[in-house]
């Protein structure tokens, strides 16, 4: 059973979603600060985290920066904004997925689903298969990224990502093919999602990441891994 976390300072509002996700057969832990989220997440198994930006104590967005700090579960943010600058605020802070208020909750249904089915989809395969490129390796196997002998802690997004990419090194694809490939969705045409994350494994992987060495944006087409 997974247990997600739904932090949120609205009670009746976390109540529903407790109600929503319970009915799908989640266990819910819920919370109603931003300081309290972070050491249920320490003590807790969370496989997910529903966080809203609005938070007393410490706003969502820092919280959702501490937890990537010890930990790569999911994070999809909640908030009454739904400009797009703060859409990208979230998923640089290193959220997952980013849902508006008010929301239909065969959406949030949907998006939870989505989330722990990327999150999860590679524990069942048995076959190890390492990746290495210069320097870069990719153990699918243990789900673990070394860049020269040191551990690179990536998101279950990110990880995939740059899976999906190492895969398929030297090949150039579209942000609509990253975006289907990865996601496991038809693409939505927020291209920004894809481009931030990008972004975040180049600053865990390139030694300058504005003049990458494995992750290379083809201009027009699309991004690649190069074939060191």
């Amino acid at each position: 059973m997974y247990n997600i976390l739904v932090v949120d300072d609205e009670k009746e509002i976390a109540d529903s979603i407790k109600i929503y996700l319970e009915e799908e057969g989640y266990k819910v832990s819920e919370c109603f600060d931003g300081e309290k989220a972070i050491k249920m997440l320490q003590k807790e198994e969370i496989h997910l985290v529903l966080l809203d930006i609005m938070l007393p104590k410490k706003d969502g967005i820092s919280v959702a920066r501490e937890i990537r700090k010890i930990s790569s579960v999911p994070i999809i943010c909640i908030s009454a904004k739904s400009e797009t600058t703060d859409k990208i605020i979230g998923l640089n802070a290193g959220a997952d997925d980013y849902i508006t208020k008010p929301f239909e909750p065969l959406e949030l249904i949907a998006r939870v689903k989505s989330n722990l089915r990327r999150y999860t989809k590679f524990e069942n395969k048995i076959e190890e298969q390492t990746i290495v490129i210069d320097g870069l390796l990719i153990n699918d196997k243990t789900k673990e990224v070394f860049l020269e002998d040191e551990m690179i802690k990536l998101t279950p997004i990110e990880y995939n990502l740059l899976l999906f990419l190492a895969r398929n090194k030297g090949q150039v694809f579209s942000i609509k093919q990253i975006y289907e490939n990865v996601w496991k969705e038809p693409f939505d045409g927020y291209e920004k999602k894809v481009v931030v994350h990008i972004s975040h494994i180049r600053d865990k992987i390139e030694a300058n990441p504005k003049n990458p060495k494995y992750l290379k944006a083809i201009w027009g087409l699309g991004y690649k891994i190069e074939n060191i």
